[in-house]
């Protein structure tokens, strides 16, 4: 039987937030953003076990938080590094000290934190497609004509074949800790760059518009009208 698994990268600061309150701990729907991502998994019918990567000086933040809130959904909190690469790769090392199981046997998907309104299909999607595959992604197909280059110049590019990534990227755990053990490079935009560097072939899941990022404070706005239409459709527990 296989094992699942998400780590949550929750270590941004949030410098586009207009803010020194790091995006994940943001009000959505009437609490932390966290929260309302870590229960999307946690009310999945894939029930992975989860994993937040969040810096030391925030711990103590959280834990107050989820008392304040009377949070419970379970989850195991860990050390987030100095960068998206350092906090993943902590995730996985601590998943694979615990476990016993065969490695090809452990999928685990890596999701971010601003990201709080990925739906259980979506979820359970990712994990039957990477038990398959190897390694995944969400990704949107652009629809917006689209140009190469920067202010001076650059030049069209055909929209279909441009995808817009979105989390959860789910690995089998062979594979990532294969990739972690490789050096941080800049050119590591998420993790399934750090896969691909290996030679893997990364196969794309049809994402969602309402599995949006939180960058920007009017983002909120946008997500808390997604996060009501899903919470109509999840099942009572």
């Amino acid at each position: 039987m296989q094992k699942r698994y998400v780590i949550i990268a929750a270590g941004g600061k949030g410098t586009r937030m207009n803010s020194d309150l790091p995006k994940q701990f943001h009000l959505l729907d009437g609490r932390p953003i966290l929260m309302n991502t870590i229960d999307c998994f946690a009310t999945s019918s894939n029930s992975p076990e989860i994993l937040v990567a969040l810096h030391r000086d925030m711990q103590t933040y959280w834990a107050d938080l989820c008392s304040q809130y009377h949070f419970v959904s379970p989850h195991r909190v860990l050390d987030g590094g100095e960068s998206r690469f350092q906090s993943v790769k902590n995730g996985i090392m601590k998943i694979l000290e615990s476990e016993k199981s065969p490695l090809e046997d452990i999928l685990i998907a890596i999701h971010d934190a601003a990201r709080p309104v990925v739906s259980a299909q979506l979820i359970a999607k990712c994990f039957t497609e990477t038990a398959i595959h190897g390694a995944t992604t969400l990704a949107l197909q652009s629809t917006n004509s689209v140009r190469l280059g920067d202010m001076q110049h650059s030049e069209a590019t055909n929209r279909e074949r441009v995808w817009i990534i979105q989390t959860p990227q789910t690995f089998k755990a062979s594979i990532l800790k294969e990739a972690f053990a490789q050096p941080e490079l800049a050119t590591f935009t998420d993790d399934a760059s750090v896969v691909e560097k290996m030679g893997y072939r990364i196969h794309l899941i049809p994402g969602e518009y309402s599995n949006l990022k939180i960058t920007f404070p009017e983002d909120i706005a946008i997500a808390q009208l997604y996060l009501h239409a899903l919470k109509a459709k999840r099942p009572l527990v």
